[in-house]
């Protein structure tokens, strides 16, 4: 499975979700889904603006693991 690495980018930068939140002109229930890898899709503008916001790649943005 393909997950957003989100959790570990805020941690690693930290940041907080609201942070994110206001960064991406979004709302709080969104950007939660997408930290807890709780969405099913995601828009090309959206990782432009993730990696822009975080200085990373779309590599560093997404990880891949085991389903659990």
């Amino acid at each position: 499975m393909i997950y957003l690495n989100l959790k570990y980018l805020l941690k690693q930068n930290k940041k907080s979700k609201y942070w994110l939140v206001k960064q991406l002109d979004s709302n709080y229930t969104v950007i939660n889904n997408m930290i807890n890898n709780n969405t099913t899709g995601i828009r090309f503008e959206t990782i432009a603006k993730l990696c822009n916001i975080f200085n990373c790649t779309p590599n560093e943005l997404f990880i891949t693991k085991e389903k659990e």
